[in-house]
């Protein structure tokens, strides 16, 4: 077989003079083209090769069969939940793409893309390549609908032909940022995301068994067992969480894959070998795959079916990959033999570095600005732009079937195991509970010993009242200390919520859930050592009161740290803006200014009622007092005793309408109530972002 007329795919093996690309030894006609037969061929390994034969001359890179006979022979082994024979190829389109940023102040908007329009098909791999600063990611997060606020943009964006949402299963967007628990092994993450993106009509072998597949795909078996690991722990290299991350969002084999510098941090060898993977994937079950490229190596710049080059925001080139040096070299800037086409163009375009010119055919010098000119122009021509248009009129007629939501676990099912997940969590990273736990340990130990046995004299009613409120402050404020660790869950939170793995609901009840434990034990133990050895009130019923409001202030502080998280992602920002919120709550606790002494406006009403210290420190103050005798001061009248009901009311003007139980339950209600905040908040973001985005641009 002479490799100049072989019509296999550009990233397909090359035949070596010792050995065939298949066998044909005591092969039929029926081995020979994939059918039958004891011997393998090409068709055995791609499903599409075996109608290679019958393919017309103008055949060129990965192209899919369109027959269910020939899918049917690929080794899918998610068919059975991922219902692709039902489901249509995504012909995505685009025209006239064009996004703004605001300015700030007087500043006039900043144009990011102009006028981009373009195409991409099922079986295809279309690459977006352009300098850094072109815009590459910006068109990637608008064809998947991912712009954040702040930003505006106009253009048509349709799905065959129409404007289409994209429900769960039918999509997937890989991120640059490898946002991954770094406390999971690469074998633990693929198992969870696999028990919450495929439905409950797999068993839990057959989810595990398909996730082994992807990761062996990835090349991910030897680090199967290693930590992800992140900036406080060793763990895979950053290449390998780049491909942990591909495999996470290839589970569910999406008929669409936005893919944001999927080879960022790989070697060449590893790189090529990842989109090799993917090519294959797109070829074989029909799926469209745009990938925003960085710096392609020659190999992997063979891959791609599709190129669209952007400098600064406009459209130096769309077509055909293997179109793109001729056209370069059409308009003066030809490729030199020995260098890489990726890095010609980059070179060609980037005008960062505008001192350094570009070198034409004719000897001349040229430099970047100019040449972006010139190819600009040269694009516009009707040999090229028009082609591109007249491709996505093609594609706009399409039609088909509009995409339905894949099915996907059920509720329980994810509940138990983002719950199950958390909990892991929490437990392998120190800075999440067990760091507080030991100061507060410490800390809890410091107090007793220095209030030992307060007894049972006047002065020991300002010690109890300053122990008390102590020990509250203390559990609160070092709340803030697991923020960071909160962070990064709010972060995966956020990806995999982008991705339609699950939904806030989950999220909320599943994050109670697994804290309580930890919360309980970082309460109890602490409390019980600081109550034993300042000797306050005697009584399991109020050791258990106080351990139960401790809990509830963690409880609490954790809620509202919550709703900070999601506000305020920065976390140094985020325990700055969490730590002034509790010193103003406490400034109105009633502790350092008694209540009537409280300035009215503001800080009485509202303030005083909303802080959650108030209710926690009242509700202490009647545990510890209620029922308590305790000498007069002697230096005022001798032989007189003041009841704790005396305290309470008139040393420290707690109000005394309702029991200390109803305390804990406005604790509880405010847990709930902050809770239901940081629920909304994201729900209300998801929906004011779909709307900008419907209001914006015509998807």
């Amino acid at each position: 077989m002479a490799v100049s007329s072989s019509r296999l795919p550009r990233w397909a093996p090359t035949t070596s003079p010792s050995r065939s690309l298949w066998r044909w030894g005591g092969a039929t006609d029926d081995a020979r083209t994939g059918s039958g037969g004891t011997g393998w061929s090409l068709s055995r390994i791609f499903s599409w090769a075996s109608g290679w034969r019958r393919r017309p001359a103008a055949f060129d890179g990965v192209e899919v069969a369109p027959t269910t006979a020939a899918a049917a022979v690929a080794p899918t082994p998610n068919r059975r939940w991922a219902g692709r024979d039902d489901d249509p190829g995504v012909f995505l389109t685009w025209e006239d793409v064009c996004v703004t940023a605001a300015g700030g102040g007087r500043r006039p908007p900043v144009s990011i893309l102009s006028g981009i329009s373009g195409h991409a098909a099922p079986g295809e791999v279309l690459a977006i390549m352009g300098p850094s600063g072109c815009g590459k990611t910006t068109l990637l997060d608008t064809l998947a609908g991912r712009l954040g606020p702040g930003v505006t943009e106009t253009g048509f964006i349709l799905i065959n032909g129409r404007r289409e949402k994209l429900a769960f299963g039918t999509s997937a967007y890989v991120t640059q940022d490898n946002v991954l628990m770094p406390t999971m092994s690469v074998r633990e993450a693929m198992y969870y995301s696999a028990q919450l993106q495929l439905p409950d009509t797999m068993s839990a072998a057959e989810k595990r068994a398909h996730a082994d597949v992807v990761i062996q795909e990835m090349g991910l078996g030897d680090a199967m067992d290693t930590r992800i690991g992140g900036q406080t722990s060793k763990g895979i290299s950053g290449g390998q969480r780049k491909r942990v991350t591909i495999c996470i969002e290839m589970l569910t084999r999406p008929r669409l894959l936005f893919l944001d510098e999927p080879t960022s941090g790989l070697d060449s060898a590893t790189s090529y070998h990842v989109m090799t993977h993917i090519a294959r994937i797109a070829a074989r079950e029909g799926m469209t795959v745009v990938a925003a490229m960085h710096q392609p190596s020659g190999d992997v710049f063979d891959l791609f079916h599709g190129l669209c080059l952007l400098a600064y925001g406009r459209t130096v080139f769309f077509g055909a990959a293997s179109d793109a040096t001729q056209f370069f070299a059409q308009n003066g800037f030809p490729c030199p033999h020995v260098r890489n086409p990726s890095d010609h163009f980059l070179r060609t375009v980037n005008k960062d570095f505008d001192e350094e010119t570009v070198e034409s055919s004719r000897a001349r010098r040229k430099r970047a600005a100019e040449a972006i000119d010139i190819l600009t122009h040269a694009y516009q021509s009707p040999a090229y732009s028009e082609k591109t248009m007249n491709r996505i009129a093609e594609m706009k007629g399409i039609g088909g079937a509009p995409f339905r939501k894949r099915e996907q676990a059920s509720f329980s099912t994810k509940l138990f195991v983002l719950t199950r997940r958390s909990f892991i969590n929490m437990h392998r990273d120190i800075g999440y509970y067990w760091m507080r736990f030991g100061v507060y340990l410490g800390m809890g130990i410091c107090i007793g010993t220095v209030f030992y046995q307060l007894g049972n004299t006047y002065s020991s009613i300002q010690s109890r009242c300053e122990v008390i409120m102590y020990m509250i402050i203390l559990v609160t404020f070092m709340a803030v200390g697991g923020f960071p660790s909160f962070v990064e869950d709010v972060k995966v939170f956020r990806r995999e919520r982008l991705s339609g793995h699950y939904g806030v609901a989950e999220f909320v009840i599943s994050n109670t859930l697994s804290a309580t434990p930890y919360l309980t034990v970082i309460s109890l133990i602490p409390g019980a050592a600081l109550y034993y050895l300042t000797g306050l009130t005697k009584g399991a019923d109020r050791l258990a009161y106080f351990v139960i409001n401790l809990c509830m202030c963690t409880f609490l502080v954790e809620s509202m740290m919550m709703i900070i998280a999601v506000i305020v992602p920065d976390f140094l920002m985020g325990i700055i803006v969490g730590a002034g919120v509790q010193g103003l709550m406490m400034l109105n606790s009633g502790f350092y200014r008694l209540p009537k002494d409280l300035p009215k406006p503001v800080w009485k009403y509202p303030f005083y009622y909303i802080s959650f210290h108030k209710y926690a420190v009242q509700g202490s103050y009647k545990n510890e007092f209620i029922g308590q005798t305790f000498p007069g001061d002697q230096f005022i009248e001798k032989n007189v005793t003041i009841s704790g009901l005396q305290v309470l009311q008139e040393k420290l003007q707690v109000e005394m309408g309702y029991s200390k139980w109803v305390d804990i339950a406005i604790l509880c209600g405010m847990i709930v109530v902050y809770r239901v905040v940081f629920f909304a908040i994201v729900k209300i973001a998801e929906k004011a972002r779909a709307k900008q985005r419907g209001m914006r641009c015509k998807w």
